[in-house]
């Protein structure tokens, strides 16, 4: 029975800094001793690669293209202290990856699986969006942050995203992870908004995660192509990513002790009717 949580970050559109908070989750995972693998899962546009300014030889494609194991592919990212984070990277610009289908999905998690059992946190970043492989992988995740911004446009992506991804795979559970805020009370307004629409529409309850506030400290440590948490410890957006951090380790695994048994990755089945959508 596995003990990996595995979370899937989304978002409903581009440009709301879903992967620059993936990768700052998941160092901030690490420092506080909890083992954890990010896989880059935007097989169209990935950039995990950028924010590290690392060049890698493999990718996660190479599982479909060669056969190749993660162990050939993983990517030391952090490796002191008592707690390590790596990073299985993809390949840009590779048109004829950017959508799998169902049995590529299945594949890529199956060979994900028993690799993963040796961290505490499988983090996913998701391409952005309502694409058929972005709804594959984070269904077959046990949890799912939305990253969202106050912008409406965001707001109203985030609400297609969970309304689509629970239409096909009967997913209902979410957390909110609101980015790029000037104050914790429009944080907290915009979450309001986002949740009476769900309530009202999807019969469904999302969890408020936490929010990042508006730092300049985030843009400098991308430039740089490192973590912010790392250059910049003290700013205001770390601060944050703790406290993300923290709350993510009160939760418990949602996962149904079957989906524990079979790993932290669980290729769902589309729902009847959709069928025709994944092929």
């Amino acid at each position: 029975m596995t003990k990996t949580k595995s979370i899937s970050i989304v978002s409903g559109k581009g440009g709301v800094g879903k992967s620059n908070l993936t990768l700052n989750l998941g160092y901030t995972l690490s420092r506080m001793e909890h083992n954890t693998l990010i896989v880059d899962c935007d097989m169209g546009l990935a950039n995990m690669d950028v924010l590290l300014g690392i060049a890698p030889e493999k990718h996660m494609q190479d599982i479909l293209i060669s056969g190749d194991k993660p162990e050939d592919i993983v990517m030391p990212i952090v490796h002191e202290g008592a707690a390590k984070l790596d990073l299985i990277p993809a390949n840009s610009g590779l048109a004829s990856f950017a959508e799998l289908d169902s049995a590529s999905i299945s594949i890529v998690c199956s060979a994900l699986n028993p690799f993963a059992e040796e961290y505490d946190y499988l983090l996913l970043d998701i391409g952005a969006g309502i694409s058929p492989t972005a709804l594959s992988f984070a269904a077959a995740t046990s949890m799912r942050i939305l990253v969202v911004t106050p912008e409406p446009t965001s707001m109203t992506n985030g609400y297609a995203f969970m309304k689509v991804l629970t239409a096909k795979y009967d997913v209902s559970s979410f957390y909110i992870l609101v980015n790029q805020v000037e104050t914790l009370t429009e944080a907290q307004h915009t979450f309001n908004r986002l949740c009476t629409v769900c309530e009202r529409f999807l019969r469904l309850k999302p969890t408020f995660l936490g929010a990042v506030h508006n730092d300049p400290k985030v843009l400098e440590a991308v430039r740089m192509q490192r973590p912010f948490m790392e250059l910049f410890p003290q700013s205001q957006a770390s601060k944050d990513c703790q406290s993300l951090a923290k709350g993510l380790l009160r939760l418990e695994n949602p996962a149904t002790e079957e989906d524990l048994e079979n790993g932290p990755l669980v290729p769902r089945s589309l729902r009847s009717g959709d069928e025709t959508a994944q092929k």
